[in-house]
C-alpha cells in the first residue's frame, strides 16, 4: 500500500469508529470486580451469636464465598433513536413505558446493563437443606451482586464523565410502569448474556443466577427511584417513599 492512501485508510477507520459508537456498538463486560466481606459486620446483621457453634459454620462459608465468587456486569453505549407518547428507541429496541420515555425525554446517551452475583457461588457451593446455611448463601449473594452494581455505576461515571445517574429495570415497582415482558428486549441489546457473564432469561422473564438484575442507566439532575411510583407498604428493597403526585405528573401531558 502506498504511503500516500494511508492518511486516507487512517481517516476512514476513524469516521467508522464514531459511526460505530454513535450507533451504540460499544459493549463491555466487567468481570474483575473486587469483592471482599466482612465477617464481624455480617455477623451483626444476621444476628449471629458469637458464642454459638454456628459462627465457625458461617466463617468457613464466608471464607468459600469470598475466595469463589466472581461479580460482573455488561453494559452498552446506546443512543436514543425515537419517541412517541409512551414508547421510546433504544439503540434500535423498541421499549413501552410512559415513565421511562419520560425519564429519557431530554437524553440523548444511556446505558442498558445486566449486573449479577456470579455463577461461582452456586457452583462452589454444596446445595442444602439447611434453611439457615440457604438464607446466609442468598444474603451473600446478594452482596456480591450490590458489589457489582456499584463498581458498575462508579465505573460508568469515572469513564463517562457522569454526574448523578438513575436507573429503571423492568418489573421493578408497580407492574404497569415498565412490563417484565420486556427484558426480552433488554437482554437482545446484549446477544448472548449467558455467554458473556453467566445470566440466563426464563420464560417467566426472571434471571439466572437470581441475584440478577437488569436495566437502563441514564444522567438525570434529579434522582428518580422506580419506588416512587410503587404502592407496595411492605417491601425491604424500598429505597424510596411511594410519591402519588410523581407517578401523577407522568400521565399529565397527553401529547
Amino acid at each position: 500500500m502506498s504511503s500516500d492512501k494511508l492518511p486516507n485508510l487512517l481517516q476512514g477507520m476513524l469516521i467508522g469508529a464514531r459511526e460505530d459508537n454513535k450507533a451504540g456498538n460499544s459493549m463491555e463486560v466487567l468481570d474483575d470486580i473486587p469483592f471482599q466481606l466482612d465477617i464481624s459486620a455480617l455477623l451483626t446483621r444476621l444476628h449471629i451469636d458469637r458464642e454459638s457453634q454456628d459462627v465457625k459454620d458461617f466463617q468457613r462459608l464466608v471464607k468459600k464465598a469470598t475466595s469463589v465468587a466472581k461479580p460482573k456486569a455488561v453494559y452498552e453505549v446506546t443512543y436514543i433513536e425515537s419517541k412517541s407518547y409512551d414508547t421510546v428507541d433504544v439503540g434500535g429496541v423498541a421499549f413501552s413505558s410512559r415513565v421511562l420515555r419520560v425519564n429519557l425525554d431530554k437524553i440523548e446517551r444511556v446505558f442498558p446493563y445486566i449486573a449479577t452475583c456470579g455463577t461461582e457461588l452456586d457452583e462452589a457451593i454444596p446445595a442444602s437443606d439447611d434453611f439457615m446455611r440457604l438464607f446466609w448463601l442468598d444474603t451473600l449473594k446478594e452482596m456480591a451482586l450490590e458489589a457489582s452494581r456499584k463498581y458498575l455505576s462508579n465505573y460508568l461515571k469515572r469513564r463517562y464523565a457522569l454526574g448523578q445517574m438513575s436507573k429503571m429495570s423492568p418489573g421493578e415497582g408497580s407492574q404497569d410502569v415498565w412490563r417484565i415482558e420486556e427484558q426480552k428486549q433488554l437482554f437482545s441489546i446484549f446477544g448472548n448474556v449467558e455467554d458473556l457473564i453467566g445470566v440466563k432469561l426464563t420464560d417467566s422473564f426472571l434471571m439466572i443466577p437470581n441475584k440478577s438484575v437488569s436495566g437502563i442507566y441514564f444522567p438525570t439532575e434529579i434522582r428518580f427511584e422506580s419506588c416512587q411510583l410503587c404502592p407496595r407498604e411492605v417491601c425491604r428493597g424500598r429505597r424510596a417513599s411511594y410519591d402519588t403526585n410523581l407517578l401523577e405528573s407522568y400521565y399529565r401531558d397527553k401529547a
